[in-house]
């Protein structure tokens, strides 16, 4: 449903029960409340009973603000004031999409070296609806300035972690002003599911992380060649991840 905010709230409510009531199908719905204001979206899931999601546009803006802020950006604070921190289950996460992209009237583009980074956050954690924008996956064509080059090859990678390993309990290592990580411990249902990730916007380095005990005496490869070093989990499942300046890594079972 595009630009919710000029439309009456509760009618969006009604039809959208009204939808699902006449289909007898859960009718996915997703709005477009596109402002940089958490109390504001907050306040239209409030007003339509929280029947439907929404475009998580705080988190794109927080992923903006990194990308050009030279590594300055407290990454931190990337879940600061986005829907996906409070209300997981009505967030739908984007990088980019045809609004934000050069040349838009709405146009706030993240830059394309943070892309990666931008991705594998909210296609690698549990929280959230994630979406990929054809403009980055494939590049766009235009004048020089308004193009958007092809990142399929890096975007790739995550979407594999994200179908085959993104499963299980995960744990948060989000305590650092440039590079932060998480953790999913896999599950029984997905067969060598459990994934270790990091970002940073500056420098490199690496974190000591818990992937959970059932990994023990694994060896893990980052799926993004971005590293080229294995890690071996110990007994009680932890284990020392790096990765390079400004980069991703996505390290999963070998």
């Amino acid at each position: 449903m595009d630009a919710v905010k000029h439309i009456k709230h509760s009618f969006s409510k009604d039809w959208v029960d009204h939808v699902r009531a006449s289909t007898g199908k859960e009718m996915f719905t997703v709005s477009e409340y596109w402002q940089n204001n958490f109390s504001a979206i907050e306040n239209y899931l409030s007003q339509v009973d929280f029947n439907q999601s929404v475009f998580d546009v705080p988190l794109h803006f927080n992923f903006q603000n990194a990308s050009n802020s030279n590594g300055q950006y407290d990454m931190s604070n990337l879940l600061n004031g986005t829907v996906v921190s409070k209300y997981p289950s009505n967030a739908v996460t984007f990088v980019e999409n045809h609004d934000s992209q050069p040349g838009q009237a709405l146009e706030s583009t993240v830059q394309s070296w943070f892309k990666p980074q931008a991705y594998a956050f909210i296609l690698t954690r549990q929280s959230g609806d994630p979406t990929v924008f054809y403009g980055d996956m494939y590049g766009t064509k235009g004048t020089t300035s308004y193009e958007i080059p092809e990142l399929k090859a890096k975007l790739e990678p995550l979407l594999l972690a994200r179908k085959n390993y993104a499963y299980g309990t995960q744990h948060d290592y989000l305590d650092h002003s440039d590079l932060i990580g998480w953790t999913r411990e896999g599950n029984t249902e997905h067969e060598k599911s459990g994934l270790a990730t990091l970002i940073t916007d500056g420098a490199g380095g690496s974190k000591w992380m818990y992937v959970g005990s059932q990994n023990a005496g694994e060896t893990w490869y980052d799926i993004t060649g971005n590293q080229t070093n294995t890690v071996s989990i110990n007994q009680d499942g932890w284990g020392q991840f790096s990765l390079n300046d400004k980069s991703v890594s996505i390290y999963v079972q070998q």
